[in-house]
C-alpha cells in the first residue's frame, strides 16, 4: 500500500518520509523540478518529478497510492509575483486532492498552517472546530492556505476521507531550504540578529509533526482540524533557548512594531522593484508577529497519541547540524557565554 508524499524532501517532507521508511512502509516523493534531493535515500523511495500545478502529471503521481500526504506548498512570506502563492498552495491543493481521489486513495492529509489562526480568535473556544474568513487574513500567503483549506472542507463534506493537520512552528535539524523560521535561527547563531520583534508563537519539532502527520492519517476523522503543536514561548525566549544551545547571547534590543513594519515595507519595495531576492522583512511577518499565535494543542495530541519532545531538544539538535552544514561557526563564539541569557 504506497504512500505518496507531495513536498518529500522539503523541512517537513523529508522527516515524514524518515518516519514512513522506518514503519516500512514503501513511499513515494513528488517533488518540483530542479529540487535538491540528494538528502533523500533515493535507493529507498520512488521519486517523481512534478509541478503540482500540472494536473496532469500530479494525476501520473497519485496513480497506485493507497495513502496520500500533501505538504508541497510555498512556505514563504514574499514572492514577487504574488499570484503564485493561490496558484501553488491553493489551486495545487485542488489538483492533488481531485488527484488522489480519482486514483482511489484511500486516506488523503492535507497539511494547512497556524498562520491562518490567531489565538485571540478562539479564546475559549476550540481551534479543531474553528471555522476562519478570508478579511482575517494577514498577506497573500495567509490568503492562499486558507483557500485550499476551505476547498479541502468542501471536499469533505462530500464524503471525501481527508485529514487535515495544522502544525505550529517547526523548528530542529534539517531545513535545508531555510524556511523562515530557520533563516532567523541561524541569523541568530551567526550573530546578525542584534534586535528582535516580540512576538508569541508555539514551537515544535519537525521530527515529532512527521509522527503526528502518521497518527493522524491512521487515527484522524475527516473534518477535524488537528493542531500539531509544542511549546507556546515568546521570540526572546526562544532565543535564549537556542543560544544556550550555541553559546549566543539574545539580543537586548527589541524593535518597536511600527519601526518593523516601516523595515518590511521598505525591504519589500527594494526586493519587488530593484533585488528580485527575498527581502530582510517581510510585511506578512511583521504583521503575523503582533497577532498572539499561543495555542492548547492538548485535545489534538491526545486524540492522536503525541508526546513532543521538549523545544530544549530540539534546539540542541538544530544548532548541531547547522554546524555540520557550514552554516554557524563550530564551537562558542569568541565572547560569548551560554550561561549569560
Amino acid at each position: 500500500m504506497k504512500n505518496l508524499v507531495t513536498g518529500g524532501a522539503g523541512f517537513l517532507g523529508t522527516h515524514l518520509v524518515t518516519e514512513l521508511l522506518a514503519r516500512g512502509e514503501p513511499v513515494r516523493v513528488l517533488e518540483r523540478p530542479g529540487a535538491v534531493v540528494d538528502h533523500l535515500p533515493l535507493d529507498k523511495i520512488e521519486l517523481v518529478f512534478s509541478d503540482i500545478r500540472d494536473s496532469a502529471t500530479v494525476q501520473r503521481a497519485t496513480t497506485g497510492c493507497n495513502s496520500v500526504y500533501h505538504l508541497a506548498a510555498d512556505p514563504n512570506l514574499w514572492r514577487r509575483d504574488r499570484q503564485e502563492f493561490d496558484a501553488v498552495n491553493h489551486l495545487g491543493t485542488i489538483n492533488v486532492m481531485e488527484a488522489a481521489v480519482q486514483s482511489g486513495a484511500q486516506r488523503i492529509l492535507h497539511t494547512s498552517t497556524e498562520s491562518i489562526l490567531s489565538s485571540a480568535d478562539f479564546e475559549g473556544g476550540s481551534v479543531e472546530h474553528l471555522k476562519l474568513k478570508e478579511e482575517d487574513m494577514i498577506g497573500p500567503y495567509c490568503l492562499s492556505k486558507l483557500r485550499a483549506e476551505q476547498a479541502v472542507h468542501r471536499m469533505i463534506e462530500k464524503g471525501i476521507p481527508i485529514v487535515i493537520v495544522t502544525p505550529t512552528l517547526p523548528v530542529g535539524p534539517g531545513d535545508r531550504n531555510q524556511t523562515p523560521p530557520t533563516r532567523m535561527a541561524v541569523a541568530f547563531c551567526r550573530g546578525e540578529l542584534p534586535a528582535y520583534l516580540d512576538c508569541r508563537f508555539n514551537l515544535i519539532d519537525a521530527r515529532d509533526v512527521a509522527q503526528g502527520m502518521v497518527r493522524a492519517m491512521e487515527r484522524g476523522r475527516p473534518g477535524i482540524r488537528y493542531l500539531l503543536g509544542g511549546a507556546n514561548h515568546r521570540l526572546h525566549e526562544w532565543l535564549q533557548i537556542l543560544g544556550r544551545a550555541a553559546g549566543r547571547k539574545a539580543p537586548r534590543w527589541k524593535v518597536p512594531f511600527g519601526l518593523a513594519l516601516t523595515v518590511g515595507w521598505l525591504s519589500e519595495l527594494w526586493a519587488d522593484y530593484v533585488t528580485g531576492r527575498m527581502p530582510m522583512a517581510t510585511l506578512t511577518g511583521v504583521r503575523l508577529a503582533r497577532r498572539c499565535m499561543h495555542f492548547d494543542p492538548a485535545p489534538s495530541l491526545a486524540e492522536l497519541g503525541l508526546k513532543p519532545r521538549s523545544i530544549q531538544e530540539s534546539a540542541r539538535d538544530a544548532v548541531t547540524w547547522y554546524r555540520e552544514q557550514g552554516w554557524i561557526p563550530p564551537g562558542s563564539p569568541p565572547g560569548a557565554s551560554a550561561t549569560e541569557q
